[in-house]
């Protein structure tokens, strides 16, 4: 039998890798990117696959796997895919934003190769090119501990991934239309639970089965485009066990709230009466609630879901209390900020506070969303291959952006790349200030950030002494409640180019993200990779020679 040149390309590696003493594991995925026909809220519509499904397969992998994963691009359109919350230590190469990454021609493959070093938790995948993220190819990322480092809670029976998002009936391209003519996103359709709502006629195929007696783990994130969502199960409470790659004081919860983006595991133990139950994920903080449902079964039982659903809270104060309980777990093994597994952030001096209005405008009559009054624009030039084909200046220009938002939310946005260039390992202070009356919320790739603060009202200095400097969750989005602010800290030690953007996705292509370039000093492998074997190339640099790699 023929063997195809991807197979006997992976086997070379596996050969290659197996030479090699002492290395970490490697996995290997291929993954084919087309369109498809589903009926997620009951009529077909086109949706984004990843090998068929819907959502995409889970990427299950354990603390410091090398990772490849050979994306071919059947689609109409350029395509990349971003694998939110995984750090990519000293690779923003694989970050998989258009700031990082040429897009994957129609017709072609590109094969991702990164290792989750250091992390465990619950993560995503996501596309970030134009609105492809609103039909679908995402999915859910486990990062494993590995065996020899204890979990502070017993094996679950199962583990489980539960996509949550806001659905929009309207293809991703007219979505996109929508926008770039001047128009926001209206309240979504619908609410999804894996790709599905459950009619509750009594026909519904469960999502997941459970045994009597047996605990689960479920990893609950929330891929929507713009709307908060309460998850809770009928008649079962959760114990919250990991936050986005750090595991958290284990307190129980009727319900959480799972805001854009972000990611929560809990454990869940099938002590009811042996039958069925409902998932619930309901819209919080619009007009009008809409709510999805999917149905858990007990393995033997005997009867349908009640009718009957508990409802979600009201109002963001409960939102934020809630917040507040969740605390880092001091005590637990696993992968850390730094190798002895304690990092007393707290004691750490700030070199540099960054606070971030959010806006919304005009700009040439159509709609644009920003950071400090500017809104970034991708250039055809990925930022990332222009610095280090040294062509920098040709594409844009560093730290048009201000440290402090301008002193009116009246002001004129000015639409170019938006570029902030940071020292490398200098311990920062950014403040999310939100002077809307819509929730926010914000994500940074590369790194994982202390969740310090989230209070009502105008940040100021003096704010700091509520900061919490102890067990603050180590995380990778932090949501900002209306007229409200959000403060994080984190060193800025993974040399690369970064994003940071609002998850609320018609934000993040209307402008309101920006690049954080920090900089190896010596351009030293200690620091960071070199251009990659095989990364494609456009723009500016396409044809321009090579340049010398880094060296130690």
């Amino acid at each position: 039998m023929a063997t195809c040149p991807t197979s006997l390309l992976l086997l070379s590696l596996v050969s290659l890798i197996s030479a090699v003493s002492g290395e970490d594991p490697y996995l290997f995925f291929t993954w084919k990117v087309t369109y498809g026909t589903r009926s997620p809220l009951g009529k077909p519509e086109q949706v984004i696959l990843i090998n068929d499904e819907f959502p995409g397969p889970a990427l299950n992998t354990t603390t410091n796997n090398n990772v490849v994963v050979n994306v071919f691009n059947n689609l109409d359109e350029p395509f990349l895919v971003t694998w939110s919350g995984i750090q990519q230590r000293k690779n923003s190469w694989q970050d998989g934003m258009p700031g990082t990454q040429c897009p994957i021609p129609p017709g072609t493959n590109y094969t991702y190769h990164f290792q989750v070093k250091d992390q465990i938790g619950s993560f995503m995948y996501f596309p970030s090119t134009a609105m492809h993220k609103s039909a679908g190819g995402f999915g859910g990322i486990h990062i494993n501990s590995r065996l020899l480092i204890p979990v502070p809670y017993a094996d679950p029976e199962a583990d489980y991934t539960v996509i949550i998002n806001d659905w929009f009936s309207k293809t991703h391209s007219a979505l996109r239309t929508m926008l770039d003519s001047g128009r926001t996103l209206a309240r979504p359709e619908g609410v999804l639970l894996n790709g599905k709502n459950a009619k509750g006629d009594g026909k519904d195929e469960p999502l997941f089965t459970m045994k009597a007696g047996k605990t689960y783990k479920y990893r609950i994130c929330n891929a929507g485009l713009k709307t908060s969502l309460n998850f809770r199960i009928q008649g079962h409470t959760m114990k919250l066990v990991e936050m986005e790659g750090s595991h958290v004081v284990q307190n129980m919860y009727d319900s959480l709230d799972v805001h854009v983006g972000g990611c929560m595991a809990v454990l869940v133990t099938a002590d009811q009466d042996p039958k069925d139950y409902y998932m619930i994920a309901s819209t919080r903080f619009t007009k009008t609630v809409t709510t999805g449902k999917g149905i858990i079964r007990y393995e033997g039982g005997k009867g349908p879901a009640d009718t009957e659903i508990p409802a979600a809270p009201v109002g963001w104060a409960w939102s934020l209390n809630q917040f507040r309980s969740f605390r880092w777990n001091l005590t637990a093994s696993a992968a850390r900020p730094n190798p002895q597994g304690s990092y007393h952030y707290g004691q750490i001096n700030i070199t540099r506070t960054l606070r971030l209005a959010n806006t919304a405008g005009r700009s040439n009559g159509k709609l644009r969303y920003a950071f400090n009054g500017i809104s970034h624009v991708d250039p055809p030039t990925p930022l990332k291959l222009a610095e280090y084909y040294g062509v920098a200046d040709k594409v844009f220009k560093y730290d048009t952006m201000k440290d402090t938002p301008p002193s009116s939310d009246k002001v004129d946005i000015v639409m170019q790349p938006n570029v902030m260039n940071f020292t490398f390992r200098n311990f920062v202070e950014i403040i999310f200030e939100n002077h809307e009356k819509s929730i926010q919320s914000y994500h940074l790739d590369g790194y994982a950030f202390f969740a310090v603060g989230i209070e009502p009202g105008i940040w100021s200095p003096e704010k700091r002494k509520n900061y919490n400097l102890l067990d603050a969750v180590s995380r990778t989005t932090i949501q900002v409640y209306p007229k409200s602010w959000a403060a994080i800290l984190l060193t800025f030690d993974n040399a690369g180019m970064w994003n940071v953007r609002s998850e609320m996705w018609e934000r993040t292509y209307l402008g309101q993200q920006f690049y954080v370039s920090t900089l190896s000093p010596g351009r030293s492998l200690r620091d960071e990779y070199s251009l990659p074997e095989g990364t494609l190339l456009c723009g500016i640099v396409k044809d321009m020679p090579k340049p010398a790699p880094y060296t130690l």
